[in-house]
């Protein structure tokens, strides 16, 4: 009993020390000044322009991703040679790799011919020379010199033909 009386007796001094009023008379002067000063003015609200629709006028237009109607008449008109990939051909290894995959790391030469040292993206490299196939759309190689390999492919043209495409390899420069 005595001991349920003994903390009654702190419990209440301690919030008979937490509820004094005195220390916080600055505070309430300070809130007061504050509400007694006059408002400021209320800034309006901003005008609004009104939603303006747009009009894509561009939808009878030709679409930028078809070729220009010039382009194909002479296209079509063209009687230039016919190139067509031999597809009976056995293909050479590095036509199993899209270019973007291939850099050439540097040039040997054995018996008088020039070959190219071209590296494929999984860390095997490879020499070729004039006449070898690189790529998947059928490069042939042209010519090879101690800075690149130059090579022609042959892609579809999207209109059940094929062109040519000249495409080189340089040497690159790693530091």
């Amino acid at each position: 009993m005595k001991f349920r009386l003994l903390i009654l007796v702190f419990v209440s001094a301690a919030l008979a020390g937490c509820g004094s009023g005195a220390s916080d008379s600055d505070l309430r002067d300070y809130i007061q000044d504050v509400k007694a000063r006059p408002a400021g003015p209320i800034e309006p609200i901003p005008a609004f322009r009104p939603y303006e629709a747009f009009n894509y006028s561009a939808m009878l237009m030709r679409s930028p991703f078809d070729r220009p109607v010039v382009e194909l008449q002479a296209l079509l008109r063209s009687t230039g040679k016919k190139i067509q990939p031999d597809l009976n051909r056995e293909r050479e290894h590095l036509e199993n790799y899209s270019v973007s995959a291939l850099a050439m790391v540097g040039t040997i030469k054995k018996d008088g011919v020039l070959w190219a040292l071209i590296a494929d993206d999984q860390g095997g490299v490879h020499r070729i020379r004039e006449g070898n196939y690189v790529g998947r759309n059928h490069g042939q190689v042209i010519s090879i010199s101690q800075a690149q390999v130059e090579f022609v492919e042959i892609i579809s043209d999207g209109l059940k033909g094929w062109v040519e495409r000249p495409r080189s390899l340089r040497i690159e420069d790693k530091e």
